[in-house]
């Protein structure tokens, strides 16, 4: 399997951002990691090599990146507004530095599939949620959407706008929402240990009453929030989405 690093110093955030690529040919999936984990966190957790066949036959190419969420909602050493701020500029970052890369990769302006599973869950969702025209497919495993917990009481314009139900719930923008509604958001959870099927719920409830269709694929009582379970979710959607 091809793998190449790539590094710059990003003019959103102001500090160096890594990312790791995996694949040749296929759809481009935007990988998040989970909680304070980095960017080559699903290769060490063996879930690159669960899903290397779909990369090997050119299905998908493999796009993972860092997330800054100690230095945003996990970082107690700062004002939530700050928390909130340092999240949009993260959405900065992916709209407007990983974004064109990747379609420079890709040779051409594909449409992108977000990634994630728990705290990577959320970034995924949330990013295709703001951007449906870039983000054409989702799949949050295990997420967590509802972060108000972060907010500490505070709430601004920041914080509403990556609240994915908050914002999801007031949308009524028709443009936005029909783009939405070509979308394929897919929102997977077990029944196991240390799932929380109402986060999911929630969103699914969300993009429900905006008309907005979403696979909410809920699993069995024996599926946990752990990584065995999101390399065979993995394997089920990749083939299910791209064949």
């Amino acid at each position: 399997m091809n793998k190449s690093y790539h590094y710059w110093r990003s003019p959103a955030l102001g500090i160096d951002m890594p990312m790791a690529v995996y694949g040749h040919f296929g759809t481009p999936m935007l990988m998040f990691p989970t909680a304070a984990a980095d960017f080559e966190e699903y290769e060490r957790m063996g879930l690159i090599g669960a899903i290397a066949h779909h990369v090997e036959a050119g299905r998908v190419k493999l796009y993972c990146v860092n997330a800054i969420n100690n230095m945003s909602w996990f970082n107690d050493g700062i004002h939530p507004a700050e928390r909130a701020r340092r999240q949009a500029l993260y959405d900065r970052y992916i709209h407007e530095e990983v974004v064109p890369f990747i379609h420079n990769n890709c040779n051409g302006m594909v449409g992108i599939c977000t990634v994630g599973a728990s705290m990577g869950a959320y970034h995924a969702v949330n990013e295709q949620l703001k951007h449906p025209w870039v983000f054409r497919y989702s799949i949050g495993m295990s997420g967590i959407y509802e972060i108000s917990r972060y907010f500490d009481g505070y709430y601004d314009d920041n914080c509403y706008f990556n609240n994915p139900p908050d914002y999801v719930g007031g949308m009524t923008d028709h443009n936005a929402l029909e783009q939405l509604r070509a979308c394929s958001i897919n929102i997977v959870v077990g029944q196991g240990p240390w799932e929380h099927v109402d986060w999911s719920e929630r969103i699914a409830d969300a993009l429900w009453s905006k008309a907005v269709p979403c696979n909410f694929d809920k699993w069995g009582f024996d599926v946990s929030h752990d990584w065995p379970w999101w390399k065979v979710e993995m394997n089920h959607y990749i083939p299910k989405l791209f064949g």
